[in-house]
């Protein structure tokens, strides 16, 4: 296992350099210009030109990034085109509410899809599964924004019982102040990871309850909740842990436009402010966090599978 860690990690080197390439190159050429955008409108060319070279942008592309890459290596994630400040600093105090949103959704998300998608496969064919298939597909195709917008109109603006934007009440603080600013953007956030599992759920529960290995528990006399969710449950668990690594990207795309429509102080909306403003320095360190997330997800679900079937082993 140790000999495979590692060289799945070393593996996840080159993929990493090579995913901060492509980004900086996507920046790079996109249009815009972060001199013109932060000055005012009567700065003169040359006032422009000065600005460029003091942000660097005056370099070739490949100079550009190679500084960028150094200063990463040195632990620099560079200075904020629009604030003048570390970006490392800027991305630790939007990191947590982000964190705290991610994890709720997906606490939630999970805490519902796993029981529906069960009782689903278990009851097919029957009024539930086709009640939970259908609501699935409506929670994997409603996009976040729409339902976001559709949450805040009937839970905060027709019955005003919660709020609709921020993460404290102004004046206010306490946990369950934060509880009550986490719930909608914990159910726009959740509903797509939760139609997306009850799928796999479902499918996967199927397909080992039809294994020879049940009906044999069964014909020794056990109950039929043991036989699912001490044998069927456990052995249909390594394709869900496939989702759970997948679901990471799923994440981090949806909190961008989660946190914008609720005004949630996380990564989302440091991401947004960041592509308006073509803060390159920014949007750089946030992509690079994305994708060691990814990989870290992915080795962490091969990981896993040797812990949940005793049959996988990595040499």
């Amino acid at each position: 296992m140790f000999q495979y860690l590692t060289r799945r990690i070393l593996i996840s080197i080159p993929v990493l350099f090579g995913v901060t390439l492509l980004n900086f190159v996507l920046i790079y050429f996109s249009p815009g210009d972060p001199a013109e955008l932060s000055q005012n409108p009567n700065a003169t060319e040359a006032d422009r030109e000065l600005r460029r070279e003091m942000l660097g942008l005056d370099d070739p592309f490949f100079i550009q990034y190679v500084k960028w890459l150094w200063g990463l290596l040195q632990g620099d994630l560079g200075t904020s085109f629009t604030s003048f400040q570390p970006v490392a600093t800027m991305i630790v105090d939007k990191l947590g509410p982000t964190l705290l949103l991610m994890i709720s959704s997906i606490i939630v998300a999970y805490l519902i899809a796993i029981p529906i998608g069960i009782l689903s496969a278990i009851r097919q064919y029957t009024w539930l599964d086709y009640l939970s298939t259908t609501g699935a597909f409506l929670g994997v195709s409603i996009p976040n924004f729409f339902f976001g917008l559709g949450a805040i109109y009937i839970f905060g603006v027709v019955w005003g019982v919660l709020p609709t934007g921020g993460m404290n009440t102004l004046g206010q603080s306490g946990f369950g102040d934060l509880l009550l600013h986490l719930i909608l953007p914990t159910l726009t956030l959740g509903t797509a990871i939760a139609g997306g599992m009850v799928r796999y759920v479902r499918s996967s529960v199927l397909e080992v309850l039809g294994q020879d290995f049940l009906r044999t528990a069964r014909s020794k006399g056990l109950k039929e909740f043991v036989v699912i969710n001490k044998h069927a449950l456990k052995n249909a668990l390594i394709p869900i842990i496939t989702i759970v690594g997948m679901d990471i990207p799923l994440l981090i795309g949806g909190s961008v436009i989660t946190e914008t429509i609720f005004q949630w102080p996380g990564m989302g909306q440091l991401t947004i402010q960041s592509i308006l403003s073509r803060d390159y320095p920014t949007l750089m360190a946030i992509n690079l966090i994305a994708a060691v997330s990814v990989l870290i997800a992915n080795i962490w679900a091969d990981v896993m599978y040797a812990v949940v079937d005793p049959r996988v082993k990595y040499h």
